[in-house]
C-alpha cells in the first residue's frame, strides 16, 4: 500500500510519521478500500504519538505490564497503558448503579419464550402462482385430515412433509423468536400447547401446516447473577469515554499536519 501523491507528509507536534509506518500499520486496519485502512492507521499512529509525547511530558517509565494472554507488553504500549491509569479516572460502578442498569435493561438478562414446534412444508416458490397455489391447497387438505385424526401427523409429515424434519414426525425442536421467518412465529407463539393451526401459513419457502407442543416460558436472571457483568460493561463504557475526552484534550492543544483526526470516526485507542 502507497500514500496518495497529493497526501500531505502526517506530523504531530513536528514529529513526522513515515510512510512506510502507516503502510504498516495499515495492516492491522481491515478496510473497504486502501484509501480507508491508510486513513485508520494514519490516525492510530497519530494518537499513539500524541500518547507516547504525553508520557514523556510527564516522565512516565514503561512498566512491567501483561497483556490479556500473559504476554509482556511493549515498551511503547506499557507506557501508553500506564499514562491512561494515571491521568484517567474512572468511577467504580456501585450497586446502585448496577441495579438501576439491570431495572431498565431487564429483557438483556431475560431468556426467551420457547414452543416446541413441528410442521409439515408443502414447498413452492412464491413466484410460481401455479404451484403455490397447489401447495396451500394441499396444506387446506392435511388440516382438514388432521382435524379428523390429530394422532396422523407424525405420519403425515413423514410422507408429506418437502423439509428434512420430516424423519422427526416433523419435529422442528424448541423455537424462540427470531429463529424462523416472521409469517411462522407470528401464528407460532399464538398458539396454545398441542394446538394445531387452524389455516395454512404461507412463507416465502412455501405452505406450512404448524401445531405447537410445549411452550416454556423465559426466565430472568436475578440480579446478583450478572452484577458482575453489569459492573464490567458500565466501567468499560466510562473507561471508553474518558479516554475519548482525554484524546480530545491532547488533540486540542496539538499540532497535527496531514490528518483530520478530529474529524475521524471517534477518537479512541485502538
Amino acid at each position: 500500500m502507497t500514500q496518495t501523491a497529493e497526501a500531505p507528509a502526517l506530523a504531530v507536534n513536528g514529529t513526522e510519521i513515515p510512510p512506510d509506518a502507516i503502510a504498516a500499520e495499515a495492516q492491522n486496519h481491515p478496510a473497504k478500500n486502501p484509501e480507508e485502512a491508510w486513513s485508520e492507521a494514519a490516525r492510530a499512529l497519530a494518537i499513539k504519538t500524541l500518547l507516547l509525547a504525553e508520557a514523556d511530558r510527564l516522565s512516565i517509565e514503561p512498566p512491567l505490564i501483561d497483556d490479556e494472554n500473559g504476554r509482556k507488553l511493549l515498551p511503547d504500549d506499557a507506557r501508553i497503558e500506564a499514562l491512561l491509569e494515571q491521568e484517567v479516572e474512572i468511577p467504580t460502578a456501585d450497586e446502585a448503579t448496577c441495579r438501576r442498569y439491570y431495572e431498565q435493561n431487564i429483557t438483556q438478562f431475560s431468556s426467551p419464550d420457547l414452543v416446541e414446534a413441528s410442521h409439515i412444508l408443502f414447498a413452492a416458490p412464491q413466484d410460481d402462482k401455479k404451484r403455490y397455489t397447489k401447495a396451500e391447497l394441499n396444506a387446506v387438505d392435511t388440516i382438514a385430515e388432521l382435524k379428523e385424526h390429530p394422532e396422523r401427523f407424525e405420519a403425515l409429515a413423514e410422507t408429506l412433509s418437502a423439509c428434512s424434519s420430516a424423519k422427526q414426525g416433523g419435529n422442528l425442536g424448541q423455537i424462540g423468536p427470531g429463529q424462523t421467518v416472521d409469517e411462522f412465529e407470528t401464528f407460532l407463539f399464538n398458539l396454545e400447547a398441542g394446538q394445531m393451526c387452524p389455516v395454512p401459513v404461507k412463507t416465502r419457502f412455501g405452505v406450512h401446516v404448524i401445531k405447537a407442543g410445549r411452550k416454556l416460558d423465559g426466565e430472568t436472571l436475578p440480579f446478583e447473577a450478572v452484577q458482575s457483568k453489569i459492573a464490567d460493561y458500565l466501567e468499560e463504557s466510562t473507561w471508553r469515554r474518558a479516554v475519548a475526552q482525554y484524546l480530545r484534550i491532547l488533540v486540542g492543544r496539538a499540532e497535527i499536519c496531514g490528518l483530520d483526526i478530529e474529524g475521524s470516526e471517534g477518537l479512541l485507542v485502538q
